[in-house]
């Protein structure tokens, strides 16, 4: 059994030149609209997380802190230590 996702209906506005253009590509590759506006979305949400991502690394890389203790971590030697 596949899991189950519980769906809800969105209703959003598009340039009807984006939708004539989407049209014609669903009846070419033979998916729903459905399937399109979910790969879309997803393939968004897929973006900005890398893109946040990105910019934590940049504020770390501005972090003159960070940069120290990082690169005395650098130096461990990566055996276990007892405390």
């Amino acid at each position: 059994m596949g899991t189950a996702h519980k769906l809800e209906k969105i209703t959003f506005n598009m340039p009807t030149e984006i939708k004539e253009k989407l049209m014609a590509i669903k009846s070419e590759i033979g998916i729903s609209l459905s399937s399109i506006y979910n790969e879309a979305i997803l393939e968004y949400i897929n973006k900005q997380e890398l893109a946040r991502w990105d910019r934590g690394v940049n504020m770390a890389l501005q972090d003159t802190a960070y940069l120290e203790q990082a690169k005395e971590l650098e130096c461990d030697d990566g055996g276990l230590y007892e405390y």
